[in-house]
């Protein structure tokens, strides 16, 4: 990485201010996938799928993914103040704030929003007078900061399904199948700390990806693992991430990162730029990848921990406890 002279937090090249970027692509336990997203076709209860790699895989919605963070925003203790509340008993969304406020909301601030509002006074049919313009609406909006990738299974998907049944009303039967898939689920983030209002909700962040308890299942039926497994983070100056998708499994069931290794072995990614942990700490390219200066953590806590000191004094906001 070329040297430069730290000033004010920041990086400076050139006399050039250099932003930071937090990238991380996570893979999950194993587990057993069903129905991600609540849609039927028929009788059969469907998990979405793709086509990767030339077969079939499942996949998990990068908009299941940032919901499941928002509301461990939402329940996790913490003092988090969330826009967008999830209402149990109503089982719907509740805004505490219909106009947004991305300052005192983190999931404004971090995922984003947008309202799209009619135009007050319809458009009439009647032929439109000359120099006079039709009314427009009006559309509020914030790009979300916190870039999410679909989440593909790590084996292909064998058309695994589970026939049930369920007694109706005047001892009437249904009759109903559900698709399930054992696998694991790897996604990727994208986030750039300089584009929040609060930058160091880049630590709420993390703190909440490595949480995630339940994302999708049919209606809260089924639990799903989504915390990370095995974990790839990067805190950098380049824009681009570079170790997307980076995990593979074999028939055996044995987890690899060879792609994550190439990359560091060719100079595209700095290797104390960084940090590995979990399961895929004990697989043979690790070892390669910690003599070349990687941080290499056995526990996915305490890598996040390392992350975020190097995070808040690059950032200077004091370290949450």
């Amino acid at each position: 990485m070329p040297a430069g002279i730290k000033e004010s937090h920041y990086i400076y090249i050139g006399g050039l201010k250099v932003t930071f970027h937090l990238f991380g692509n996570i893979l999950t336990s194993y587990g057993t996938a069903a129905n991600n997203r609540g849609e039927n076709e028929g009788n059969i209860t469907t998990l979405q799928k793709l086509l990767w790699k030339g077969e079939v895989h499942t996949t998990v919605s990068a908009e299941a993914i940032r919901w499941a963070l928002r509301y461990y925003w939402q329940t996790a203790g913490e003092g988090y103040k969330v826009n967008r509340h999830w209402d149990d008993d109503k089982n719907d969304n509740v805004w505490q704030n219909a106009n947004f406020d991305d300052e005192t909301y983190i999931d404004d601030d971090v995922l984003g929003f947008m309202r799209a509002e009619g135009a007050k006074i319809e458009a009439s049919d009647e032929p439109k007078q000359k120099g006079k313009k039709p009314p427009k609406g009006t559309t509020t909006a914030r790009r979300g900061v916190l870039e999410v990738t679909r989440a593909v299974s790590t084996t292909p998907y064998a058309g695994d399904m589970t026939f049930n049944s369920a007694s109706g009303q005047k001892g009437r039967t249904s009759l109903y199948g559900t698709e399930v898939h054992a696998t694991r689920y790897q996604y990727g983030f994208a986030l750039t700390p300089d584009r929040l209002k609060d930058k160091s909700r880049t630590i709420s962040v993390l703190d909440g990806l490595i949480s995630l308890g339940e994302v999708a299942g049919n209606h809260s039926r089924f639990l799903y693992d989504f915390s990370p497994d095995s974990l790839v983070l990067r805190w950098t100056h380049d824009f681009s991430p570079r170790f997307l998708y980076c995990f593979a499994e074999d028939e055996e069931g044995e987890i690899s990162a060879p792609d994550l290794l190439r990359r560091v072995k060719e100079g595209d990614i700095e290797p104390a730029e960084l940090w590995v942990a979990g399961a895929i700490s004990y697989s043979d390219e690790i070892d390669a990848l910690e003599e070349m200066g990687v941080n290499v953590f056995t526990g996915i806590k305490a890598a996040v921990e390392h992350l975020k000191q190097t995070i808040a004094a690059d950032l200077g906001f004091p370290q949450r406890r």
